[in-house]
């Protein structure tokens, strides 16, 4: 299992500040598995305005979390670094107030790929807490009559 710096992350996703939702992978087997942080900081733009006096990372942006991290492990997997577009999620569930200060480790498993989509299941736990999860499945460009 390895880790990738944000050089490399950046080499393998198409996101930049303020979009990027992922600071570091801690672990990746390259097939099935993968574990990302994202230290959030009073800094976060969307701190400004989701809640002024009580800041709370929006729950959408959880999901991009998970989406970025298992776009990395597909372009692992894959071998071949290409833009995945969001096409479903399912079972999302916000459990815990993800605030300043506060550091998300996203875990996602890949569960299965057909065609030009894939399904991964994410998780963000913050001090051992489940802050967050969800089904989610992606696809390619090709063919997407949608983009995200």
């Amino acid at each position: 299992m390895s880790g990738m710096e944000i050089q490399e992350i950046q080499s393998l996703l198409p996101h930049r500040y303020p979009f990027l939702m992922v600071d570091r992978i801690i672990e990746c087997d390259d097939h099935e598995r993968i574990v990302g942080i994202k230290n959030l900081t009073i800094n976060e733009p969307f701190f400004q305005g989701h809640f002024p006096g009580q800041p709370v990372m929006p729950g959408v942006l959880q999901l991009e979390a998970m989406a970025q991290v298992g776009g990395i492990l597909l372009n692992k997997i894959t071998g071949r670094v290409q833009v995945m577009y969001f096409l479903a999620i399912d079972k999302a569930r916000f459990r815990r107030l993800l605030t300043p200060g506060d550091q998300m480790v996203i875990e996602v498993r890949f569960l299965k790929m057909r065609l030009n989509m894939a399904r991964f299941a994410g998780r963000i736990t913050c001090n051992g807490e489940l802050a967050s999860e969800a089904e989610l499945m992606f696809g390619t460009g090709r063919g997407n009559p949608s983009g995200s």
